[in-house]
């Protein structure tokens, strides 16, 4: 195996750690089918990392090669202070771009203080471009508010903007002629997800898993080429059309290969790194973030770095410590 790189963080299978997932909040205000369908079950108050912690994190994870930060959640909007975590990301020197994964309940309202904290990306959640089936699937009436929403930052300037939709078998015919529409005429890149299975939603995954291919195969069919992949990027494959403003995405878990290309990590909102979404450890930083111990941290996070598997194996029904997608951001 290779060495590992002493500056960078990259793994023994020499695949560079470039991105951190950051969750700031195990909070989230939906009911969705597939995730939380009772809604949320904590803490009232979960322990969350504070600002001075995910500023000392942040430090010792830019200084090793991190160059993206997405903030995830639960629902990371819920955050009152989510702008101030986005400008203390944003304000070190090294990190190159900070992005934000949301459902979009209050961007209207929330949007122009990310904008002005400096935050570069945003994906946003929707299941259905339908009201009716959006409300079936996340509980909330929220849909075409968050349509409008999405218009108005792009009207605004502001286009990088990707759409996250959750492939479910009973909705996939109506729901990729509604994302091809959506496209058509705006500059963004919609990503279907293949869903997963874990802990809690067996049942379900088992009658709504579809296979991203099956989509894949029939966009070929209509004239759609393959992006070629940028280095050091992730796991995503994407596709466009000369007739398309946008472009249409896959991530897909189940893939050949899906985790050759693994560029991240994943730190929870109460500071444990998770060094694989589907792993069966979680390692404890809340330690060295409490007392601001860089040197610490830093030396603690190359060891664990080492540990990093090759890759998941949900093929095998294996979901590790993940109960449910909401616990570390998906």
């Amino acid at each position: 195996m290779p060495k590992q790189n002493i500056m960078n963080l990259t793994d023994p299978f020499n695949r560079r750690l470039s991105y951190l997932r950051l969750s700031v909040t195990d909070l989230c205000n939906y009911r969705c089918n597939y995730c939380l369908p009772n809604g949320y079950q904590g803490k009232a108050k979960p322990d969350e990392l504070t600002l001075p912690e995910i500023e000392t994190l942040v430090g010792v994870f830019a200084a090793a090669g991190t160059r993206k930060i997405r903030l995830t959640g639960g629902e990371p909007t819920l955050r009152r202070d989510l702008a101030d975590i986005i400008a203390v990301c944003k304000a070190n020197p090294l990190i190159e771009n900070v992005a934000l994964t949301t459902n979009a309940f209050r961007l209207a309202k929330l949007f122009p203080a990310y904008r002005a904290a400096g935050l570069d990306k945003i994906n946003i959640s929707i299941d259905s471009f339908d009201p009716d089936v959006f409300f079936e699937i996340t509980g909330k009436r929220e849909c075409t508010n968050i349509l409008r929403a999405l218009d108005n930052i792009l009207s605004e300037g502001f286009c990088n903007v990707k759409v996250n939709t959750l492939l479910l078998r009973r909705y996939a015919e109506r729901t990729l002629a509604d994302a091809l529409d959506f496209v058509r005429e705006r500059p963004v890149t919609l990503r279907f997800i293949e869903l997963m299975q874990t802990g809690d939603n067996g049942s379900f995954f088992n009658s709504q898993h579809l296979s991203a291919a099956e989509i894949e195969r029939g966009l070929q069919a209509q004239g759609w080429q393959l992006v070629p992949r940028q280095p050091h990027a992730g796991p995503a494959r994407e596709y466009f059309h000369r007739d398309f403003s946008g472009s249409i995405g896959f991530i897909a878990p189940y893939s050949e290969d899906f985790c050759k290309s693994c560029n991240r990590l994943r730190v929870t909102a109460q500071g444990k790194m998770h060094l694989c979404l589907f792993g069966g450890q979680a390692h404890d930083l809340r330690g060295y973030l409490r007392t601001g111990d860089v040197q610490g941290l830093r030396t603690r996070l190359h060891e664990l770095i080492r540990e990093k598997p090759e890759q998941h194996y949900l093929q095998n029904k294996k979901f590790g410590l993940i109960h449910n997608l909401s616990e570390i951001g998906g």
